[in-house]
Parts: structure tokens; sequence; C-alpha cells
């Protein structure tokens, strides 16, 4: 049964989880910390990759990592919208992925690498991360299906789907409040009453997880180059260069990934990066050439829920992203519609942000007509209660 704890009984409850009962606790964290500590991404950056940056060729084994795990998920068209837009659109559907969403591919691929590389020397025992749903859902299935124990450290507001499906797939799960604690000071605590060969596990700022999460630029440069239309396969195969690429920004990893798959493969790409504009924290660090921190954003977009990049996503990003742009709420309601009604499909708030800041840009005239742009759709995990409430206050 789940059970409920405050603060003081965590260190005594965690040594007594058994592996046979994990996924069974749910572990609410009441109170602050207030220490001054190092935070726990850039720790375990340096920790795990020794602050060496990924490579293509990172991406590259990454690939070979998963490829019978997550799915090579299609690229879809939509005829109406190239016409509204006067562009040429393909959408990179990672909404269709499995757990819904980009992030099994970087943490299947992070917990594998330490399977096989112990950085220290131990025996890995288990995984701990934070996230606010996808990060925390990837590292619970891929932890299940290599045998791996997990503790993922969850927002209390997180979205109810994201929490039941994370505890389903066996993450033991500990709550703690995102407007008034810091979850890196909070992650610390709770790791130390981890058992030793705890490996922590960010949800972007990590070589193997950045190198994972670009396995999706990879794929869209990959079937572009012999694309014959998304259900027409008589069609006459014809080879597709991206003018722009169009990516959401929470952290980084993702983008950060893709940039690498696009420099390798199709150097004259623009990648844009979209934000919610209530939390622009990635486009005013691009600005000023350094990392900005920023309150946790209030936005329905809660995978973009982030105070700052990440430390190793940085200087990726320095290097490879044209622009970051923002949208708001508001706009993302409006391509949530889009999506259900005219291709379909349900797509969450942050997975919206690649085709908001496409329009954005269109409607500016920053992409010219004629352009061939990619959207990637990060993912597609919300609760219908809420999503048929957010489609219909638009």
């Amino acid at each position: 049964a789940e059970a409920s704890w405050s603060t003081a009984g965590i260190i005594q409850r965690n040594r007594r989880i058994s592996q046979t009962t994990r996924g069974k606790l749910s572990i609410e964290l009441r109170g602050h910390f207030h220490h001054n500590i190092r935070t726990m991404s850039v720790s375990a950056s340096k920790e795990s990759s020794h602050q060496d940056l990924p490579t293509y060729t990172d991406v590259l084994s990454a690939a070979q990592t998963i490829a019978n795990v997550a799915y090579r998920t299609p690229l879809q068209t939509s005829r109406i919208l190239d016409s509204q837009l006067s562009v040429r659109v393909f959408f990179k559907c990672e909404n269709l992925q499995r757990m819904g969403a980009f992030k099994i591919r970087g943490a299947y691929n992070a917990i594998s690498h330490y399977l096989s590389h112990s950085d220290t020397g131990d025996k890995l025992t288990g995984v701990l991360t934070y996230s606010s749903g996808n990060h925390a859902q990837a590292i619970a299935l891929s932890g299940g299906l290599l045998n791996v124990p997990t503790t993922i450290i969850m927002p209390k507001d997180a979205p109810p789907l994201k929490l039941e499906a994370t505890k389903s797939y066996g993450g033991n799960v500990v709550f703690y409040d995102r407007y008034t604690e810091k979850r890196d000071e909070v992650a610390m605590k709770v790791k130390e009453t981890l058992p030793k060969g705890t490996v922590f596990i960010p949800p972007y700022d990590h070589k193997y997880v950045i190198a994972g999460q670009g396995t999706v630029g990879t794929e869209v440069f990959e079937d572009l180059k012999c694309w014959k239309g998304t259900y027409n396969h008589a069609a006459k195969e014809e080879s597709i260069t991206l003018d722009y690429l169009f990516v959401c920004v929470g952290g980084g990893g993702l983008i950060a990934g893709i940039s690498l798959a696009a420099a390798a493969i199709s150097p004259n790409t623009k990648i844009i990066g979209v934000e919610p504009e209530a939390g622009n924290d990635a486009q005013q660090s691009l600005q000023q050439g350094k990392i900005i921190t920023i309150e946790t954003p209030r936005t329905i977009a809660d995978g973009a829920q982030t105070q700052h990049l990440g430390e190793l996503v940085f200087p990726i990003m320095q290097r490879n992203v044209s622009k970051i742009v923002t949208v708001t709420d508001k706009e993302l309601v409006q391509d949530m519609k889009f999506f259900g009604e005219t291709m379909k499909i349900i797509v969450e708030p942050t997975g919206c942000l690649g085709l908001a800041g496409l329009r954005k840009m269109v409607d500016s005239g920053e992409v010219p007509k004629g352009s061939c742009c990619g959207v990637v759709i990060s993912g597609g995990n919300v609760d219908l209660e809420r999503y048929c409430r957010l489609i219909s206050s638009g």
C-alpha cells in the first residue's frame, strides 16, 4: 500500500525499502532545506560526464542503445496547415513515443551507460532523479526494463496522469513544493538516504541524456532524405532539407541533442527554440551569454517550468541554436485545438511550443513563404479532463 511520510521519517524509511516494494511507496516530503550546497544537476553532470560535452558520435551510439526500446516515431504533415502558413511543415510525433514523450530516449541511454560503465567503481544499485512528469515516467520505465530501482522527486502539483504513470512503471515517488522548495537541495538530501551505488540522472543536464534526446534529430533528417509522404507510399521519393527546425525548450536537453544531429547531418538548418513567455530563461541566457536563473514560471506548459538551462546544455545551444522565441499559454491552447481537430492527435501544452513558435515567426515574416520547416511534438501526456478544460477555455 502507498504511504505518506514526513521529512523526519524519510531517512529511516528509505533504508528499509526493498527492491520488491519499489513503486509501492509515495513519500510526501515537507519542509525546507537551507544548506549551502552545490546544485544536484551540476554535481551530477561533473560526476557522470567529467564536464565533457556530448558529440554526434555519442548520439549515434545512443541510437544503437535504444534501437529495440524506443519507437522510431513518424513524421506527419497537414496540407491544411501548409496552405494556411504558406510553408511546408513536417511534424516529428514524439507524442506517439513509448510512454508518450521523447524522454524515454535519454533515460534509457543514461541508465544503460551506468550498467556498462561504472564511473565510480561501484555497482549501480539505483537511480535518483527529479521531474515534473515525463522524465519521471521515462526513468521509472527504463529502470523497470533494466531491473534498476528508481526514486523520483516530483512536485506536489504534478499532472495526475504523469504521477500515476510514474508509479505504475515502478518509481518510488517523493513529493516537494516546486514554488517554495529547491528541488536540487531536496534531491541532495534524499540521495544521502539511498544505497551506495545510486546515481543521479537529471532531466536534461547529462551527457548521455542529451545524446539520447539527439536521436530525435537523427531520425528527422534521415527520414527526410528519402521522403515519400505520410500516407502515399507510391509517391516519388524526394530528399528534403529543412530550413528551420522548431524545438521546445525547458532545461535544454532535447534542443541541445537535436542540434548536435543537425550540425552533423544538416548544417544549413536553423534550430529555433521555443519556450513559454512566462519563463524565458533560455532566451535571456543566449542574449546575455550566461545562464540566467528565474523563478519557477507559471505556465500550462509544465514540461517547460524550469528555472535555468543546464551547464552542459548551454554551450551546445550557444554554438548551434539560431534563436529562441516565446509564446503565450493562449497560443499553446490554440494549437492543442489544431492538433486535436485537424490532425486528430492529442498533444500536451509543452508539445505545442514548436508549432506556436513557427506560427509566430511566419506571422512576423522571419520565416519566408515556401520554407521547409520541421516541428518536434515533444509529448502527449495530458489528463483528458485537463485537456478538455484547456481547449474549452480558449
